[in-house]
């Protein structure tokens, strides 16, 4: 089934230089990138997307993570677009990631592990009009 989720490079994949070789990572493997920008979120902008975790305990570091340098957001399309994505980025914690997946490789900790994706229909609807309008998104085939 075709869907469209969202992924987020993280400001430490900025940070090493990493846009394009994660965007590469996408590309080769059916995900095409529809929407795409990079922003600097503010400290209460991170708080907003990630208001699913307030109270946990990396809740702040998080957010405080989020908001300390650019990011690059985008929405991918493909099939079976999220369950692709969370492969190819690994798991959270880079550690415990398979070889050859993107934080196994590129990422630092549970938190700086270059890249975020959506796990759901539900959360990927939520999260990419978070970030972009209706106007943004390209019709690619």
């Amino acid at each position: 089934m075709e869907e469209k989720t969202l992924s987020i490079i993280k400001p430490d994949g900025v940070r090493k230089n990493l846009i394009g070789e994660v965007i590469k990572r996408f590309e080769e493997n059916g995900l095409i990138p529809v929407a795409m920008k990079m922003l600097h979120l503010t400290k209460k902008e991170a708080e907003g997307f990630y208001a699913v975790h307030k109270g946990k305990p990396f809740y702040d570091s998080l957010t405080t993570f989020m908001s300390s340098g650019p990011i690059v957001v985008m929405i991918l399309k493909g099939e079976n677009a999220i369950e692709l994505n969370r492969k190819l980025m690994g798991a959270t914690n880079p550690e415990e990631a398979e070889e050859g997946t993107i934080r196994r490789q590129y990422g630092d900790n549970i938190e700086q592990n270059i890249v975020h994706g959506s796990d759901a229909p539900e959360t990927a609807e939520t999260e990419i009009v978070y970030f972009f309008n209706s106007l943004e998104v390209c019709s690619r085939p």
